[in-house]
């Protein structure tokens, strides 16, 4: 389901309204977080889970990405696809999703970019996971996210995590 313009500026905005908030004070606490909520997500019988990821550049988004595909069984090297857009990890059978998929959004100017990656295709096979970087350069084609996170860089080091 696509949000409306009223969803869509709320899913802008959402980083000031977060339900739950985490301070992350190193990397051990940082990936301790990311199994964390890897272990709480649960498939949806319709469609796949969408999850966002939203803050500045190097505020943590594709650490927790790879923290997550760490948590879910991801044995190969999880990089940033920045440059390709889009990489899909096979997730063992023991889990209750069959793939990791992560889209880095930041190169993308509007949400028809998305269509050579079948997004809508993607989204409809309850097996997949989506962790999808800078969801608001592209909201005109998102689904409602199941989850959306946000991270901020603080000057001591740490990293908050915001959910809603």
């Amino acid at each position: 389901m696509r949000p409306s313009t009223q969803e869509r500026a709320h899913f802008l905005f959402w980083q000031y309204n977060y339900a739950m908030e985490i301070i992350a004070r190193n990397l051990a606490e940082f990936e301790a977080e990311a199994s964390r909520f890897a272990g709480s997500l649960t498939p949806s019988s319709q469609n796949a889970m969408l999850v966002t990821l939203s803050g500045e550049l190097g505020a943590g988004k594709t650490a927790f990405t790879k923290a997550v595909a760490r948590a879910l069984g991801v044995e190969e090297i999880v990089t940033s696809p920045t440059f390709v857009l889009e990489k899909i990890y096979l997730l063992p059978d023991k889990k209750l999703f069959k793939r990791l998929i992560h889209i880095d959004a930041y190169r993308l100017e509007k949400g028809a970019d998305l269509i050579p990656l079948c997004f809508d295709k993607l989204m409809q096979d309850s097996g997949n996971l989506i962790l999808f970087e800078w969801p608001e350069r592209v909201t005109d084609a998102l689904f409602v996210p199941s989850k959306k996170v946000f991270f901020t860089a603080r000057s001591d080091g740490s990293r908050s995590i915001s959910y809603d």
